[in-house]
């Protein structure tokens, strides 16, 4: 019986009042050490870095790592999370932050040289599958794009949400999947898309596109499809279709200018890089055309 009700409330507990949301604080150690245990391998492996070289490191990175690590770990501990329970919006709040904010921030600093830095030991065979997962993550903008499409669409369906609810495991499986694949999508864009631009800029593309067309669908409609939220939304002011009308323009309106502005940079940079090419063939071409002549 104590087992079976594990699984009666939400990860994040019962719908919280609204006049205490801010006391609500979902502070498992669990999750906090898993969270302590990231941030300390990267700065013991960047720590390493800078001894064998300041360049190696990279200060940038560093911000941009403990920025991303900060507001993911805001994301899962916060009062968001209870509120999540009670709100579709506030769930919709939670991915767009995990994976549109701090998941590019954490993908921009490349942590992995850092925490593999910190393990010391790195045989070859391990040096070799870490060349070669890199390779695949920054160089595969299209597959990473089709899965972060695949978990987004599905974990906002209603059966598998719903599910969340009632299962811890599948709970933290939405979470980590939607971050993992954000995370791989990230580091195809930022760091791959220079060398395969375009399969970048489809990428990003097709990435604002699913994420403003699922935005639309869910806003768009005319009846409310989330069963979690038919109960819990009255205490915040909204009716359960108003919430979700709500949660559907928060992954609407972000999720399409994040991707289209990507996009843009992805097309600015292939169009600078054309120009450069064009310039250099023009110079060379004009050199010769003068050693012939003379």
């Amino acid at each position: 019986m104590a087992s079976a009700r594990i699984f009666e409330l939400p990860y994040c507990g019962a719908p919280p009042d609204p006049a205490a949301i801010w006391t609500h604080w979902r502070l498992d150690p669990v999750v906090l050490g898993v969270l302590l245990g990231c941030w300390l391998l990267y700065v013991a492996g960047r720590a390493r870095l800078v001894r064998n070289g300041p360049a190696a490191a990279g200060g940038w990175r560093s911000v941009a790592f403990h920025s991303g690590w900060v507001i993911a770990t805001l994301a899962l501990v916060s009062p968001l999370c209870p509120l999540s329970v009670s709100l579709f919006a506030a769930r919709a709040a939670q991915h767009v932050v995990l994976t549109l904010v701090a998941a590019p921030l954490i993908a921009a600093a490349s942590p992995w040289n850092a925490m593999f830095s910190a393990l010391h030991v790195e045989p070859s065979w391990l040096a070799r599958a870490r060349s070669g997962a890199g390779r695949a993550l920054s160089n595969a903008p299209l597959l990473a794009a089709g899965a972060f499409a695949a978990l987004v669409w599905t974990w906002h369906a209603p059966g598998p949400y719903a599910l969340t609810f009632s299962s811890v495991p599948l709970y933290w499986l939405m979470h980590l999947s939607l971050f993992a694949s954000a995370l791989w999508l990230w580091t195809a864009l930022l760091h791959g898309a220079q060398t395969s631009v375009p399969a970048g800029l489809l990428a990003s593309v097709a990435s604002s596109v699913q994420m403003g067309l699922l935005g639309a669908l869910i806003t768009l409609s005319p009846r409310p499809f989330y069963a979690p939220h038919f109960l819990t939304t009255e205490a915040w002011g909204y009716t359960p279709l108003q919430d979700q009308q709500l949660g559907g323009v928060i992954m609407w309106v972000p999720g399409c200018t994040v991707f289209l502005v990507v996009a843009m940079i992805v097309l600015a940079r292939c169009l600078a890089g054309s120009a450069q090419r064009d310039q250099r063939t023009g110079t060379a071409a004009a050199r010769a055309a003068g050693v012939a002549a003379q």
